[in-house]
C-alpha cells in the first residue's frame, strides 16, 4: 500500500488503526449502557429516597429521570456505532444497518422525549402565564 508517492504503509498499522477506531466505539458503546445501567441505579434510589420536584408525582419523576438516563444512553450508543461502521468497515450493508439502528434510535428518542417533556423535540416550551 502506498502513501504518497513513494512511502510504503506496512498492513499492520493499518490493522492497528482500524482496530483501535473499533475498539474506541466499543468503549463509547460500554459508556453508553454504564450510563443506562447507572441512570436506571441513580433514578432508582432517588424515586425511593428523594421527594419529587413540585408538580410531579414520584411515578412521574421517576419516569421523567430514567428516561434521560436512557436517552443519554442511547445517544452514546448511536456514537459508537457510528465510529465503528464509518471508520473501520464502511460498506454498503453495513451503512444500511447503520441506518436502520439510527433510526429506531432516533425515533426511540423522540418518543422518551415527548414521555419526559410532554413535547416533541422540535416544539417550543410552553410560555408560563
Amino acid at each position: 500500500m502506498l502513501v504518497g508517492p513513494s512511502r510504503p504503509v506496512h498492513p499492520c498499522r493499518v490493522m492497528n488503526f482500524q482496530e483501535n477506531v473499533e475498539r474506541v466505539g466499543m468503549v463509547i458503546d460500554g459508556i453508553g449502557v454504564a450510563v443506562i445501567v447507572f441512570g436506571i441505579i441513580a433514578a432508582t434510589g432517588r424515586a425511593l429516597l428523594a421527594e419529587p420536584p413540585p408538580g410531579l408525582d414520584r411515578y412521574m419523576a421517576y419516569r421523567q429521570n430514567l428516561g434521560r438516563a436512557i436517552l443519554l444512553g442511547l445517544e452514546l450508543l448511536v456514537a459508537g456505532d457510528i465510529i465503528k461502521t464509518v471508520a473501520v468497515a464502511p460498506t454498503l450493508q453495513n451503512m444500511a444497518v447503520l441506518g436502520a439502528i439510527v433510526l429506531i434510535r432516533t425515533f426511540l428518542s423522540f418518543s422518551l422525549e415527548l414521555e419526559i417533556n410532554g413535547r416533541w423535540p422540535w416544539q417550543q416550551k410552553a410560555s408560563a402565564p
